[in-house]
């Protein structure tokens, strides 16, 4: 009994953990949103920005994956090279210019609202890739497609319907003027739109590729981190050199440039690369994802107060949509994990039963033990040892 409480506890601790962290990463993300857009508005690159972000995270995270992980690392075989060079081409090139690009042409908080597309996008990927079981007949199936459904109606409405200004309570009577020039037009909304919607998309791949990759560098999640980054600057650098054919560019002062870029590498790249990677060996990609609308949250009211940000109804009705169809989702993957935990623990009780009864009593409850410990995570198999060890001894 008191062994079963521990467990309990160190399983509560553990989970709260994960949850603390992903948390954290909300208001990292929203941070970065509100100081990229104001690097940007002033005239910064973003293809330049991407390149230093990643100079910044691989500095930032290098040393650490040096000193931590020298030993038994991963042989790097052509095929995982693949996969490390496809995942900083999805993350740092792709995703990160293309979500820039839309964010130059819309706002932080339309960004973010229409990011929470990513749940949807990684579970139907992670079913297509075999990483996410499908059942239609069970609801929570059901729930994870309806959700995916409520999740890609709301981004449609985002891009298509704009509408007029919904007003915060707070800034209904302080609302800054803002010049014809810096509002985006309906034109350069929806092209924002699209570019946001594709960056997501790519992000959304990068999970479930990442989930893969991270069998290979299970202990080694610095080393992935370092190499992604790393890989990153150089194929952001070739994309910026074809893209910006001026050498001014590349100028940055101790100005907000700098802090966008710093910021961005340290905290929002490597670091977050590093605990969504934990988080995601633990929990799995959908898990991961599901703290974004608390980043939406974060980013409407920093933005509202800091670049005085015009929310439209389009976009609260497509967010609201959205939030819908990601819980939606969340709940259907709840109750899988539910189930699917139900059924290891009866798995585990049972092989225990068999560990106790090894002097060769109920000889046919040892018979079916095999096939119950083929089906046990590791975790579980070094409980079993511990408890078979103590009946020998």
């Amino acid at each position: 009994m008191g062994i079963e409480k521990v467990g309990c506890c160190s399983k509560f601790v553990e989970n709260s953990q994960l949850y603390f962290a992903m948390i954290f990463l909300q208001f990292v993300y929203g941070g970065m949103n509100i100081i990229t857009k104001v690097s940007l508005n002033q005239g910064m690159s973003h293809y330049v920005l991407v390149v230093y972000r990643h100079v910044f995270a691989t500095v930032a995270i290098a040393p650490f994956a040096i000193i931590f992980e020298r030993k038994h690392q991963p042989r790097i075989t052509f095929p995982i090279f693949i996969q490390i060079f496809i995942l900083a081409l999805l993350g740092p090139v792709i995703d990160q210019n293309l979500y820039y690009a839309g964010l130059k042409f819309t706002s932080p908080t339309f960004a973010c609202a229409l990011s929470n597309t990513l749940p949807a996008m990684t579970f139907v990927m992670a079913v297509l890739c075999r990483m996410e079981k499908m059942n239609i007949k069970k609801v929570r199936c059901q729930a994870k497609v309806m959700g995916t459904v409520f999740t890609v109606g709301g981004a449609m409405v985002m891009t298509l319907y704009k509408g007029p200004i919904v007003e915060m309570v707070w800034t209904k009577h302080h609302r800054t003027k803002i010049n014809n020039t810096q509002i985006s037009s309906d034109k350069q909304w929806f092209i924002g739109s699209i570019f946001i919607i594709l960056s997501t998309l790519a992000w959304a791949s990068l999970f479930v590729l990442q989930a893969k990759v991270i069998e290979t560098y299970k202990n080694h999640q610095l080393s992935l981190t370092s190499l992604i980054c790393f890989i990153g600057i150089i194929q952001a650098a070739v994309v910026t050199f074809l893209m910006e054919r001026k050498t001014s560019v590349w100028l940055i002062g101790w100005d907000m440039n700098l802090l966008a870029a710093a910021y961005a590498g340290v905290f929002s790249s490597s670091m977050s690369y590093y605990v969504q990677g934990l988080v995601m060996q633990k929990k799995g990609p959908v898990f991961a994802t599901a703290f974004i609308p608390l980043m939406m949250i974060i980013v409407a009211i920093m933005g509202s107060f800091i670049l005085a940000e015009q929310i439209y109804l389009g976009g609260v009705v497509g967010a609201i949509l959205i939030i819908i169809g990601l819980y939606s989702v969340l709940w259907g993957k709840n109750k899988e994990q539910i189930m699917e935990n139900k059924v290891t623990d009866e798995n585990l009780s049972f092989a225990l039963k068999c560990v106790h009864i090894i002097d060769g009593k109920n000889s046919n409850q040892n018979a079916e033990a095999p096939n119950k410990l083929l089906s046990l995570p590791h975790s579980h198999m070094n409980v079993i040892n511990q408890e078979e060890n103590k009946v020998l001894t």
